[in-house]
């Protein structure tokens, strides 16, 4: 296999999304309501389209990509496949190394898959704005640009120590005409609250979800974009999963371990959930969500109910969870600060289909500059997570002296993160284990739903 990427024709661009529901091994926890009843459609159209809705409670396999949004994506997609033949080289092991590549989207990263989506059946219900909240900053540049495709105006509530952070993510939001407000902001109830309990409160997305949806339940003219952890969005992103494997097969191979940098939870649904019909028929191949020992949502959190937002505006989901108040230390410089994951991650995870390993900060920049200094693309933060993991599986497979085929998601690039990058080369990062009398504190604060 001589190949460096791995190219798919416009033609074989997904024409349906893969929805994972019907085929999981038990029926999906339900969202609940604060009554303690299941969320009906009727109660999500105040922030929702119908379409979204719909998609978020199917339990329909395969569910058509609408011709406009096909052609949103042909910008980018189908998107390339990497060997990472110099990594191995650099890292002298046996294992083959692939990469499936995001960051070629206008945006730099994975979320425009969704964005585009969710920008199109709003626009179809006659909605004008979105709101919607961000933490690196990805997804808010994402909604931005579909938005402008789209014609919808966009106001982004971002986390304020990312507001701060990386200034040029914000630029690039206003460049595609979305309004970028740092939060918590003096809008909403519910960052009037946070600031007069903390007036140097530095935001979490918990936080900036609870202002983004606030504002969009309170104005028929606006609705509200998410860009990980429900349902809808994680079958966006399957078109990532579905293009790798025409992209294996292209080439005669295929992955024993499939690896993903998890906040949320889009970048494990996009890439694994093609893959779990041919674990389910057998095929010996491991899944493992990466996130950050700093935000430990799947390795340390606990399984329970809990809102999605900081205030609970949200349904109330079953997730493993570092409690809806969760603050993630301002040291951290790598993403993936949310304090649960999708319903649907996590269950998977809890049923022991999938895996999750956390990683330290210090070690995930230092992949991040190894895969860079072999490869030429600088990997934004979050996605160096996953950089990290598939190095220390290549290590392990020249230790054991093993073939093994190694893919994860490169979700996006860090052309506009490298003020993280700075702060590595000073030495001014650290490595943050996250403390369990936090972990205890959460606990107390999760509703009273079994």
């Amino acid at each position: 296999m001589s190949e460096h990427k791995i190219l798919l024709d416009e033609s074989e661009l997904p024409t349906h999304w893969y929805n994972v529901i019907p085929d999981l091994p038990t029926p999906m926890a339900p969202y609940m309501g604060p009554d303690k009843q299941p969320v009906t459609p009727e109660s999500m159209q105040a922030i929702f389209p119908p379409a979204i809705i719909e998609q978020e409670m199917s339990d329909q396999r395969w569910i058509e990509i609408p011709e406009p949004v096909r052609e949103a994506l042909y910008l980018w997609r189908p998107s390339p496949l990497y060997r990472a033949k110099r990594l191995e080289k650099m890292l002298d092991t046996p294992a083959r190394i692939y990469f499936k590549y995001e960051g070629v989207s206008p945006a730099g990263s994975h979320k425009p898959n969704s964005a585009v989506a969710q920008a199109y059946y709003n626009k179809q219900a006659g909605i004008h704005r979105m709101t919607t909240e961000t933490g690196a900053g990805q997804w808010g540049s994402s909604l931005a640009l579909a938005g402008q495709m789209f014609g919808l105006d966009v106001r982004v509530y971002m986390v304020d120590v990312s507001y701060r952070q990386k200034p040029f993510r914000r630029s690039m939001m206003e460049t595609w005409g979305a309004e970028v407000i740092p939060s918590p902001s003096r809008n909403t109830e519910a960052g009037r609250n946070a600031l007069d309990k903390d007036p140097e409160n530095p935001g979490s997305l918990g936080l900036a979800i609870s202002e983004a949806v606030e504002e969009a339940a309170g104005r028929k003219d606006t609705n509200y974009g998410l860009g990980s952890v429900l349902n809808h969005v994680l079958l966006h992103q399957t078109v990532i999963g579905q293009e790798a494997k025409k992209q294996f097969e292209k080439v005669g191979d295929s992955p024993d371990v499939i690896l993903a940098p998890c906040g949320g939870g889009s970048n494990v649904g996009g890439i694994m959930f093609p893959f779990l019909a041919d674990k389910a028929a057998g095929k010996d191949i491991r899944m493992v969500a990466v996130e950050p020992t700093s935000c430990p949502t799947l390795t340390r959190g606990h399984y329970a109910y809990d809102y999605g937002d900081s205030v609970g505006l949200t349904p109330i989901m079953k997730m493993y969870t570092l409690g809806h108040d969760f603050m993630p230390p301002g040291i951290h410089a790598g993403g993936l600060r949310y304090h649960g994951d999708s319903v649907l991650v996590s269950q998977l995870y809890h049923e022991g289909i999938l895996e999750a390993v956390a990683v330290p900060q210090v070690a995930t920049f230092e992949a991040g500059v190894m895969f860079a200094r072999a490869q030429g693309i600088i990997p934004a933060p979050e996605s160096a997570h996953a950089v990290r993991a598939a190095i220390d599986e290549a290590l392990q497979a020249k230790e054991e002296g093993k073939e093994k085929t190694i893919l994860f998601t490169l979700s996006g690039h860090g052309h506009f993160d490298m003020a993280a990058y700075d702060r590595y080369f000073a030495g001014e990062l650290e490595d943050f284990d996250y403390p369990e009398d936090a972990l205890g504190k959460a606990l107390r604060t999760l509703p009273d739903i079994e």
